[in-house]
């Protein structure tokens, strides 16, 4: 080890079997220091003001503050501190989160010793690290693209359509009769899903795209 001083590491998961077995395996380094242990993503946003870390390992898939927004949040509130997601999953929309959180590693939880120590040696350099299933659903996204509203519910082409119409939330919520605020919550699904910035941009995708039935036409399914 070149450097004058242990890498300094926080765990974040909210399994404490997880933290148990991370921690013994960085007490028995001299090459990294254990400077703390968070069980969900808030507590690891508060951890990293006060300890310093200089990496951390982040489970993505907590209850309340999610991996990904606790990423986002010490990437902007504690800039020198690198975030690596430790994680189960490889699904790409993870992926992609947490990278575009500022997340520079994405590792999954069967890594081995030897690829986790290179990993954090590397993250506190400033190189990004990714594994192999994390980098296969990366291209397989950029290679198989899909097409604007591919994963709209049927509810949510319902409520599109009607925004196509010029309704609002209190009339969607009427016509459907739902509440409003189950009306919001699929409209900002839609917004989310489209990548549009507001109501008039994903209803000129939805006639675009014919991604909703006209009257007298054909519904698109």
């Amino acid at each position: 080890m070149t450097e004058s001083r242990p890498i300094r590491v926080l765990i974040a998961d909210d399994h404490a079997v997880v933290r148990n077995g991370l921690k013994f395996f960085f007490m028995a380094s001299d090459e990294f220091e254990l400077v703390g242990e968070a069980a969900d993503g808030e507590q690891a946003v508060q951890l990293c003001t006060q300890v310093h870390p200089d990496v951390v390992l982040m489970d993505l898939l907590m209850p309340g503050y999610s991996g990904i927004d606790a990423t986002r949040a010490i990437r902007g509130c504690c800039p020198q501190v690198q975030v690596i997601a430790l994680t189960s999953f490889e699904e790409s929309e993870l992926v992609q989160g947490a990278l575009a959180a500022g997340a520079i590693g994405y590792l999954l939880k069967n890594v081995s010793a030897d690829d986790l120590t290179g990993a954090i040696r590397a993250a506190y350099a400033g190189r990004p690290t990714l594994a192999p299933e994390a980098a296969q659903a990366l291209i397989y996204v950029a290679t198989h693209q899909q097409p604007p509203g591919y994963d709209l519910t049927p509810r949510e082409r319902e409520v599109l359509a009607l925004m196509v119409e010029g309704l609002n939330n209190p009339e969607i919520a009427g016509r459907l009769v739902v509440s409003l605020s189950t009306a919001k919550f699929h409209v900002s699904s839609i917004l989310s899903k489209l990548g549009a910035a507001s109501r008039s941009e994903a209803v000129a995708l939805a006639v675009q795209h014919h991604l909703v039935s006209r009257p007298g036409k054909t519904p698109v399914t």
